[in-house]
């Protein structure tokens, strides 16, 4: 191929094509997209159906749907967050993938499944203990925006 262009093969991610997702990269890159589907579902689902028939009746539905939808809109975000991850983890500038990036996705990951799941049990239960496990998940997005922030001025400084 000429000059800055690249073989068909190598566009479909054969032959070692450096823009090729592995790893932890294409975890984070396909739970960030998971986590954002789930994320809008979610939303619809606590908008429409938990709204109108499951809460319906409950002394305390208002809260609890505010409850649901902040377990939907923290999935949203940290599944942005997991594809930053993902991102800055991709091995197309050749550089060596940064721990604080990893690392950065795993708490991204591990605290929505803690934070937003802890919330939607919390609704659909009406046992309130879930909301004891909520915060493990908040501390665990405050660190992967820390290491996020560290992993991005890395990779932008080099």
């Amino acid at each position: 191929p000429r000059a800055g262009a690249h073989s068909h093969r190598s566009l479909r991610g054969g032959g070692g094509y450096p823009g090729r997702m592995t790893g932890h990269a294409k975890l984070f890159w396909v739970a960030g997209c998971a986590l954002g589907f789930l994320g809008v579902l979610s939303g619809a689902f606590g908008a429409h159906w938990l709204k109108g028939a499951f809460l319906s009746g409950h002394p305390d539905a208002g809260h609890l749907l505010e409850v649901w939808q902040t377990g939907s809109r923290y999935a949203l975000l940290h599944a942005l967050a997991l594809l930053a991850s993902a991102l800055l983890l991709h091995p197309g500038s050749g550089e060596a993938p940064s721990r604080a990036a990893r690392g950065a996705g795993w708490c991204f990951l591990l605290g929505a499944g803690i934070f937003s799941i802890s919330l939607w049990l919390r609704v659909l239960t009406d046992v309130k203990a879930w909301g004891a496990v909520t915060p493990v998940g908040g501390v665990l997005f405050l660190v992967g925006w820390v290491l996020l922030g560290l992993a991005g001025r890395a990779r932008l400084s080099a």
